[in-house]
């Protein structure tokens, strides 16, 4: 059973992304501002243990979303394994996803768990994703694929 905390956290991300006003479209990518990641280099939380600005100089296509990269190193690390690199459910909210739906992220909120990135909404929805990640990743695998084709919020 869910604690009253993690009800709260969940209808605090399903209101958010239902009151976002930019016109919902379906993607595999949450790409933000017209790009993945709020424009963050997805290398960076591998090499740097955190969030890094990139540069519109260094960038890629991925799935139909452009990346940032700090370096041309960086793009070119990306470029030889994106799937490792690259954000678990396009880049969306782990802890949505594992409740069935896209949800925004923040890039400072995050966790690697067994070489992977995972965005979450927000600190405190990381916080609760961190309670319990394997069962959230279990169910957020499980949910991807219906996810994936729904509307970005």
């Amino acid at each position: 059973m869910l604690s009253y905390g993690r009800n709260l956290i969940h209808l605090t991300i399903v209101a958010s992304s239902l009151a976002y006003s930019e016109p919902a479209r379906a993607g595999e990518m949450f790409t933000p501002d017209g790009v993945a990641i709020h424009g963050y280099d997805p290398v960076s939380y591998f090499t740097d243990g955190k969030p890094v600005r990139g540069s519109a100089a260094f960038t890629t296509i991925y799935k139909g979303a452009t990346f940032r990269f700090v370096s041309r190193a960086h793009r070119d690390l990306f470029a030889t394994d994106p799937e490792h690199y690259s954000p678990q459910y396009g880049g969306f909210c782990a802890y949505g996803t594992a409740w069935g739906y896209k949800a925004t992220t923040e890039p400072q909120a995050f966790s690697i768990v067994d070489g992977k990135l995972y965005l979450n909404y927000g600190d405190e929805v990381a916080k609760t994703w961190r309670s319990d990640r394997q069962a959230f990743i279990k169910r957020a695998d499980e949910n991807w694929d219906k996810v994936k084709t729904q509307a970005a919020p």
